[in-house]
Order: structure tokens, then sequence, then C-alpha cells
């Protein structure tokens, strides 16, 4: 809105103020369709397995079951009750382990980069949501600036009354 020259300053203040408002409402809505283009795709079959093997994996069950496997292995073979199918030093249960290793710490890895990809587009999301916060938080600033410049405005129009 353009004004004549004699415009009083109150008045151009507020008119500033509210540009800013408009211009802090079009960032936050810019900053909206930023946020909701960000998501991240849906994991495919390959990631949800390393999932589900890490899942496995990193749990107390696993790790006490594995070790009492391992304890028993050892036992069995140590203790000759029966024929050894692995005597000392155990090589096919090195060899049982090795494998084990060489599978799992890739698909560990292929989880653990899946979920640090996951919590980066979190962070991005999260980082969006504050500018959005703060483009609002600025946007009702400059509205309430805009108010009392324009009540300023109002009371400098009054008379004034001298007793």
């Amino acid at each position: 809105m353009s004004l004549d020259p004699g415009t009083s300053p109150h008045l151009l203040t507020a008119e500033r103020h509210i540009a800013a408002a408009r211009a802090a409402a079009a960032e936050r809505r810019s900053l909206r369709e930023k946020q909701a283009a960000g998501g991240l795709d849906a994991p495919t079959a390959g990631q949800r397995a390393a999932d589900a093997v890490s899942a496995v994996m990193g749990s107390w069950r696993f790790l006490i079951s594995q070790s009492v496997v391992l304890g028993a292995w050892v036992l069995l073979n140590a203790a000759a009750w029966a024929r050894h199918w692995d005597p000392y030093p155990f090589i096919l249960l090195n060899l049982m382990l090795s494998f084990q290793a060489a599978y799992a710490a890739p698909i560990l890895l292929m989880s653990a980069n899946r979920q640090a990809a996951v919590d980066r587009g979190q962070a991005r999301n999260d980082y969006l949501v504050n500018q959005r916060a703060e483009a609002e938080v600025e946007e009702l600033a400059n509205l309430i600036r805009a108010q009392l410049a324009q009540g300023k405005e109002i009371l400098d129009r009054l008379p004034t009354h001298t007793g």
C-alpha cells in the first residue's frame, strides 16, 4: 500500500512491520514445503533384513545363547565323553565363528548406515521445524510491532486535553 508523503512515521513503521510479517509467513510456507519434500524412502527388503539381523545379534538373548552353545561345544570336545568332532584347538569352531563374523560385520554396518541416514533425516526435519518456529515468532513480533505503531498513530491523532 503506498501512502502519500504526509503520512506519519508510525504508519510507515507499521507498514514495514506488516510487510516483514508477510515475508516471514512466505518463508514459513517455503520451509513447510521443504520439510514435506524431505521424506525418506521406505526401506528395501535387504535393509529390513539387515535391521532384523542387527536386532537379533545385538540382543542379550543372542549373546547369552551363543555363549551357552560355545561353552557346550568346548566342554563336550574337551571332556571327551564321546568321539571328538573338533578336538583342541577347536579349528572347526574357529572356522564357524570366522564365517559368522565375516557375514555379520557387513550386515551390521548396513543397518548402522541406514539408521544414520534416518537420524540425519530426522535432524534435518528438526532443523526445519525450528526454522519454521523462528519464522512464526518473527511474524508475531512484527505484527505486534505493527499494532503498537498503529496504536501510537491513533494516540497521536487524538486531541490532547490539558487541564
